[in-house]
């Protein structure tokens, strides 16, 4: 068997750094797999708005490289000879403060762990690598290029270049259409007895922000769907845990909603509510992706809407594609509430921008003060 890491090649050998005048995506690629760093090369350039500048075999040789190779986005392994990637991710951040870092590692719980953990020192993102299978590799080159240009267009210089791009499993990149005028709907909003949130790309930063920021008094039960891969959803729950000040974990198939508690839909299954003779009782499904993800928003808000009605507040977070738009109609249509993030705050304004433009919201806010907002509604204060 040959051994891809003895041929890595110079990381100088990669393209020269761009001009001034470029107006590509840049892109460091760091990876101890020649053949991974390949894979991710050429799944990038077949963006025609990307150009990965740089192939680094281990961080000690990224942190050497990044002063002289100015870049938008480094897509960084964890596990590397010399310097792993949370080695090098300080170093790296503090070279380009700007800069924004996916994080990249096998599905192991551990590197999960350590990929969320990234988040908290700074990282922008993750990105599990593929297993086996021509759709999950698929599904990694979809997801390792909106996100890359999506903060590409969010770092100092990408901002001024490039509008951000929006893309779901289910259709290909595209230029984001220029925003409609948002138009809220104005209704009352009833004290409810549940929240729901949705999430996607730059979610886990986002859900830990409104969560910190709910503030005492909320018993309700919340539940959430973050599009994420089995294991990553286990380590999300454990960490709001830690910061949410209320206990969280994965679901677990016919347990009964319970006030005060946060559950996280498990990655792939959807995660749906039915009434039982005690309360509401959670159910897991491997009904087939809708939106292309599993788990989704739109099922668990279907089963929400149907037992709680005017009852229900949903927040929609930052997320890529337009799952959660089916079913925030369906919950809006029975009474309920909704709440989405802003475009200015949101990594992708997909998911909050199709809700927001369908004109179906009570309330578009930065990410900032939905936490607030959701502890008044929550508390039956105004919005």
């Amino acid at each position: 068997m040959i051994d891809d890491r003895a041929k890595a090649p110079a990381a100088t050998d990669r393209a020269p750094a761009p001009s001034a005048a470029d107006d590509h995506y840049r892109v460091m690629v760091v990876d101890d797999s020649s053949v991974v760093r390949g894979i991710i090369t050429k799944s990038l350039e077949a963006d025609p708005a990307i150009r990965v500048v740089a192939s680094c075999p281990n961080g000690a040789v990224a942190v050497r490289m990044l002063p002289s190779t100015p870049v938008d986005v480094i897509v960084l392994d964890i596990e590397m000879p010399e310097m792993d990637g949370m080695t090098a991710l300080p170093r790296l951040l503090e070279i380009s403060p700007g800069v924004k870092i996916i994080m990249v590692s096998s599905l192991t719980r551990r590197n999960a762990e350590i990929s969320l953990r990234a988040l908290s020192l700074g990282a922008a993102d993750y990105l599990p690598k593929p297993a086996t299978g021509l759709g999950s590799a698929d599904q990694f080159r979809l997801e390792l290029v909106t996100k890359v240009k999506a903060y590409a267009a969010r770092a100092p210089r990408g901002r001024q270049v490039r509008p951000t791009t929006v893309a779901s499993a289910a259709q290909p990149a595209r230029m984001q259409a220029p925003a409609r005028p948002v138009v809220l709907r104005k209704a009352a909003i009833e004290r409810p007895s549940v929240i729901a949130i949705g999430s996607s790309t730059g979610g886990p930063q986002a859900l830990a922000e409104v969560l910190k920021s709910i503030g005492p008094g909320v018993t309700q039960p919340i539940v959430i769907t973050q599009h994420m891969p089995p294991t990553f959803t286990a380590i999300l729950a454990e960490h709001m845990t830690r910061y949410a000040g209320r206990t969280a974990a994965e679901a677990v198939d016919g347990e009964l909603l319970q006030p005060g508690r946060i559950y996280v839909a498990p990655g792939g299954f959807h995660m749906i509510m039915e009434p039982g003779a005690t309360g509401t009782i959670v159910r897991l499904s491997d009904a087939p992706p809708e939106n292309s993800c599993r788990p989704a928003v739109d099922p668990m808000l279907r089963s929400l809407s149907a037992i709680y009605r005017q009852k229900l507040l949903v927040v929609i977070l930052t997320g890529m594609g337009y799952d959660g738009l089916k079913g925030a109609k369906v919950a809006v249509e029975a009474g309920a509430a909704l709440i989405a993030q802003d475009q200015a705050s949101s990594v992708v304004w997909g998911m909050p921008g199709a809700v927001a433009q369908a004109g179906i919201c009570n309330a578009v806010l930065p990410l900032s003060e939905i936490g607030k907002a959701i502890g008044r509604i929550a508390r039956g204060e105004a919005l």
